[in-house]
């Protein structure tokens, strides 16, 4: 069975999705609607699996100085169980913010966060290059980020 959305569910999701601490009351008023309905469509999003979790985005330039590196792999074979041995890998190291099963010239396409190109050299050499049955590893080294919106375009 497919789950639909309606009108109001997308604007209270687009809603959530700025501001996540954003109450039940204040979505109603700006949606012309009244609390408990809102509440209640709320609370079936969850239910039904279209909000996974709430989370807080934090401002990496306050924290620490950091790169983001795109690191483009392909494996030797592309054979199932090494592609899932590859990811169950890959989902261990907290360097690896995003990985993407990929189509073209490379087989996955991984987002890391490092400290510098020294941290990065050290997390390519001693992780990544020593799985096995890696092929090829490319990177492209981001230089400013012009854009870092983590909302889903709500078509």
């Amino acid at each position: 069975m497919e789950l639909k959305l309606d009108a109001i569910d997308r604007a209270i999701l687009k809603i959530l999705e700025k501001d996540a601490k954003t109450v039940a009351k204040n979505i109603a008023e700006q949606l012309n609607l009244t609390k408990t309905p809102v509440y209640e469509r709320i609370k079936r999003l969850e239910k039904e699996g279209f909000i996974k979790h709430y989370s807080a985005v934090v401002n990496k330039e306050q924290i620490e100085s950091s790169i983001t590196v795109f690191s483009f792999v392909s494996l030797e074979a592309q054979k199932g169980h090494l592609m899932d041995d590859f990811l169950a890998l890959v989902k261990e190291f907290p360097e690896v913010v995003e990985c993407f099963i990929v189509g073209g010239e490379f087989d996955f396409l991984l987002k890391v966060i490092v400290k510098n190109l020294d941290a990065y050299y050290d997390f390519a050499k001693t992780k990544i290059a020593a799985l096995p049955n890696i092929g090829a590893v490319k990177s492209a080294f981001v230089l400013k980020e012009v854009k870092d919106e983590i909302a889903f375009p709500l078509l």
